[in-house]
């Protein structure tokens, strides 16, 4: 099969689905100035699963977890989180899904300064009038080594420790699912390293649901699953990948020239 000839809806195993799209489509502008960014995507997300989102820039990676998560419209197609249909939702039952059912986590950690770690930890919580479960919280403190740092402002840890706090942030609802948008871009190899680690073993110690969008084929590594994007649609997807193996595949992309090797399983610089 070309890795480069349109895709069919990705074979999803046997599974509960997480998140859903079918027949999606994303259209900006009209005229002239129209531009699909995605164009009739189906695709599935499985609970307990780590899946990352690859393709050139402007294939529609980013615009495709956007409208995943419902922050962004669609112009056609639906998506679902669970069995809820986002199109079906108003404004304030949108926004309570995307409180309840979903995880963000961002390039930049989106702290703030004057919280400690855990008062940032719990916020979205704390706003929804929630109280999070003691257990679960001590289980994502201590998965992600951070029981010793919950006083610490975020000015008093390190990048590494300052992304940690945002991904315990967005595990700490229970979420049925995560979305990560190139969570690694403003951290060091190490760092990232650590990241994407503690990201792979959320879905292996904590069944999270993890999606991200990312550039470097290292990272796309940690993932069970990558989804290939381009001009809008999906073209190709491999499980199991290892770097070389997901930047081959890059490679032969309309557009593709992924950036280089930017760390290995250990952090180290390649």
């Amino acid at each position: 099969m070309s890795h480069t000839a349109a895709y069919a809806t990705p074979h999803t195993p046997a599974g509960i689905v997480a998140a859903r799209a079918t027949g999606l489509s994303k259209v900006y502008g009209q005229g002239e100035t129209r531009v699909t960014a995605l164009d009739s995507v189906s695709v599935d997300f499985r609970r307990a699963e780590f899946t990352a989102i690859m393709g050139p820039s402007g294939s529609g990676k980013s615009t495709l977890m956007h409208c995943m998560a419902g922050l962004d419209t669609i112009s056609s197609g639906s998506t679902r989180i669970g069995d809820v249909e986002l199109g079906s939702l108003g404004d304030r039952q949108l926004t309570r899904l995307r409180r309840d059912k979903v995880g963000f986590i961002f390039q930049a950690f989106n702290l703030l300064p004057t919280l400690s770690a855990l008062e940032n930890i719990t916020l979205p919580m704390d706003i929804a009038g929630r109280k999070p479960e003691p257990a679960w919280l001590q289980q994502i403190v201590t998965t992600l080594g951070l029981s010793g740092r919950l006083a610490h402002r975020p000015s008093q840890l390190s990048g590494g420790q300052q992304q940690r706090v945002a991904v315990a942030r967005a595990l700490t609802a229970k979420p049925e699912i995560i979305f990560a948008d190139e969570p690694t871009g403003n951290l060091d190899s190490r760092s990232g390293a650590e990241l994407l680690g503690f990201l792979r073993e959320s879905v292996r110690a904590l069944e999270q649901t993890v999606v991200m969008v990312t550039h470097d084929p290292v990272a796309a590594s940690y993932a069970d699953r990558v989804v290939f994007l381009a001009d809008g649609r999906i073209v190709d997807e491999l499980r199991e990948p290892s770097a070389d193996a997901v930047l081959d595949r890059m490679r032969l992309l309309p557009g593709g020239n992924p950036r280089p090797l930017a760390f290995d399983a250990k952090g180290r610089t390649s």
